[in-house]
């Protein structure tokens, strides 16, 4: 049996092998869109149900026709909603188009430019939408305080950001993403500012449940290329953080020891 067979990710009684989470944004048409998850070994998809079409627009091209949601776990999200009465509305609608579909991705935005999460919109939305029953996978910032606080309201898997949203910058603070990951007791999967295959290792290392991601692999010079390097990095990094790194050391430790030598 495969090593990641044994070790699948769990969000929400749900059960994936996949700890790669990619979006459906930027690409240049639907079938680099394709090609691209097809690489990526994804089996959660985020789509944006403001900017794209789910069935809310009959006339033009349906993303879910080649996303089905028979392959592939889709997870509507909120991007572009700037107050949570609009990200409620938002889930709702998702919920009506995709069939009673619950599982939902949370973002509540505080400006246009910086693309941070407004943390007090976003706890009342997180609190009026697990009420009515969806299961809510919340972006934040690295606060582990807050990230608490959206585990305690009742979401299922809580994802601070890396780096602004599609900068690229890669993980900017380690020892926040670390403690949340500590501190939690539902996944915590890093969402945001990754740019490159080591960021994404980097997130695994340090325990997060999973990556998701979007930009970094959309704006690569060879997209697809970049799905497959992204898959890899995952399922590297995962494994090295279960296998434990070495404890760092100020200095040399010679690999063959030096003890019993006859010369």
């Amino acid at each position: 049996m495969p090593h990641d067979a044994m070790d699948p990710l769990q969000i929400s009684g749900r059960s994936f092998q996949s700890r790669l989470l990619v979006g459906t944004g930027k690409y240049k048409d639907l079938d680099q869109t394709r090609r691209a998850i097809e690489a990526s070994g994804a089996e959660i998809i985020t789509i944006a149900v403001r900017r794209t079409n789910i069935g809310q627009n009959t006339d033009e091209p349906n993303i879910l026709e080649v996303l089905p949601p028979d392959r592939y776990t889709i997870l509507p999200n909120t991007a572009g909603c700037f107050d949570a009465k609009t990200a409620v509305r938002t889930c709702r609608l998702a919920r009506e188009l995709l069939d009673g579909h619950s599982l939902c991705k949370l973002e509540v935005l505080g400006d246009p430019k910086t693309l941070f999460p407004d943390v007090l919109e976003t706890l009342q939305a997180a609190e009026i939408l697990v009420k009515e029953g969806f299961e809510v996978m919340v972006y934040t910032n690295d606060d582990p305080i807050m990230a608490k606080r959206l585990e305690e309201v009742g979401c299922c898997a809580v994802m601070p950001l890396a780096a602004p949203i599609g900068s690229g910058l890669g993980i900017r603070n380690r020892l926040n993403i670390l403690t949340i990951v500590e501190n939690a007791q539902v996944p915590v999967l890093v969402d945001a500012g990754v740019g490159t295959a080591s960021d994404a290792a980097v997130a695994m290392e340090l325990g997060c449940d999973g990556v998701l991601m979007n930009t970094a692999i959309a704006a690569a010079r060879d997209p697809i290329r970049m799905a497959s390097a992204m898959r890899k990095a995952v399922e590297a990094g995962r494994e090295a953080y279960l296998a434990g790194r070495m404890a760092p050391k100020r200095f040399a430790s010679a690999s063959s020891p030096l003890e019993g030598l006859f010369f």
